[in-house]
């Protein structure tokens, strides 16, 4: 029987599911409403972007006391919906003018690891011949501001500021343009002015050498056959009888004279090093996000030791295709990975990989406790018979183990740095 234990886990764990997928749905609602209403909203944003909340605020209360008043006969109202109105239009003269400043915005480097910090200097220069007011200069970081008290400067005059950008999740952020910001006292308006061009900041996950993948995990080095008969290779196979078609250079002249037949090499295909990971983006695959970042880092490290000993790589997710050309491209793309609100399960994301993908010699997939050991049988009817398949189940907390579904090999890793000892065990 069950123990109390046993009905609690299951709770806690069909909660947690409901949970995923109802973030999964919010998820899926916010951009189609994004979507439906995009054009209103490039339409009205010269004056959703000037008019702050505040302004909105004043602006239909002075309209709301404007007509009651004469309505009402209540004189009050008039003079205080006047009032108001007055505040507005002084508020434009604090907004209105040009800015004659320039920016330039020079991060220390573009690309850090979780946790490492990410500096950068901020330069603001007056290039005219007069002074600048003082104002407050914004640049984007990602979600985040970031905001600078910028004093009067002199005609000619630069001001230097030092800012360190926050890197405690894996990210691509967006860093900049610099902004002059122009705002009446109370803050009813807010007017911009771009000052540079944006910067991209990447924060890779983080990654560990896994010692000896190469000749462990990815067994079949270059000139490794497999179970295919080609017509054109190195490995020799046998002879067959010559048709139509077949190339010449291929006939064996010796086996021809003896059987009075034209006899043609066959070979047996090989096949070079091919590491395919394939990371699950999909909400309801993950019990925490704390699973979908080891997935990542498992992928991220599996992935350039691969590259790093020289063999071909490539990556995909529920989203698609992942550059793999070099390390610094694959963490990048890796580094932006995000949920897919409309993933679809695994066995639809094996179904549809490309030909080059399918032609991988070892696929890893890195995949969330939502995913299911019979989601993990139908994923491997779709991949080719004779390539190695593993699943590395990424469990935050939970010791490593191996097991065997028949070719199919199911790795748990609750840790990163429990990756190697899960790969040496599978490659065992």
């Amino acid at each position: 029987m069950r123990g109390p234990r046993s009905w609690a886990a299951r709770a806690g764990r069909t909660l947690t599911d409901l949970s995923r997928r109802r973030q999964a749905l919010g998820g899926r609602l916010r951009d189609g409403v994004a979507e439906r209403t995009r054009r209103v909203r490039h339409a009205v944003r010269p004056v959703t972007q000037t008019v702050t909340a505040a302004g909105w605020v004043v602006a239909l209360m002075a309209l709301a006391l404007l007509v009651a008043g004469p309505m009402l006969h209540w004189r009050e109202l008039f003079v205080g919906g006047a009032f108001l109105a007055v505040v507005l239009l002084l508020a434009v003269l604090f907004v209105v003018g040009r800015l004659p400043l320039l920016a330039r915005l020079d991060l220390a480097r573009d690309r850090v690891i979780v946790g490492e910090r990410a500096n950068g200097y901020l330069t603001v220069a007056n290039p005219s011949g007069r002074r600048s007011r003082s104002l407050v200069v914004e640049f984007p970081v990602g979600a985040g501001r970031a905001a600078f008290e910028l004093p009067g400067l002199a005609p000619g005059a630069e001001h230097e500021e030092l800012f360190a950008v926050p890197t405690a999740h894996r990210a691509v952020l967006d860093v900049g343009p610099v902004t002059a910001v122009r705002s009446d006292p109370l803050g009813l308006l807010r007017r911009e002015r771009h000052l540079s061009e944006m910067d991209t900041l990447y924060v890779h996950p983080k990654t560990l050498r896994v010692d000896g993948s190469a000749a462990g995990l990815v067994r079949d080095l270059e000139g490794r056959t497999v179970p295919k008969v080609s017509d054109n290779d190195v490995s020799f196979h046998a002879l067959r009888t010559y048709v139509s078609g077949d190339d010449r250079r291929h006939i064996h002249w010796k086996s021809t004279a003896k059987t009075g037949t034209l006899m043609v090499r066959q070979f047996e295909e090989t096949r070079r090093s091919h590491l395919l990971t394939m990371v699950s983006s999909r909400l309801e695959d993950y019990a925490s996000d704390d699973e979908f970042e080891l997935a990542i880092s498992v992928a991220g490290s599996l992935g350039t030791q691969a590259l790093a000993d020289g063999q071909q790589l490539s990556a995909v997710s529920s989203h698609g295709s992942l550059p793999a050309m070099s390390a610094q491209r694959f963490l990048d793309g890796l580094s932006g990975l995000t949920y897919d609100w409309k993933a679809g399960r695994l066995v639809e994301v094996a179904r549809h990989l490309s030909v080059d993908e399918l032609a991988a010699s070892v696929m890893v997939l890195c995949i969330g406790s939502g995913v299911s050991i019979t989601d993990l049988r139908r994923a491997r009817q779709y991949l080719p018979v004779d390539t190695r398949v593993i699943a590395v189940r990424c469990l935050v907390g939970q010791e490593p183990s191996v097991r065997w579904l028949g070719d199919l090999g199911v790795a748990t890793v609750g840790r990163l740095e429990e990756l190697g000892v899960a790969v040496r065990r599978v490659s065992a």
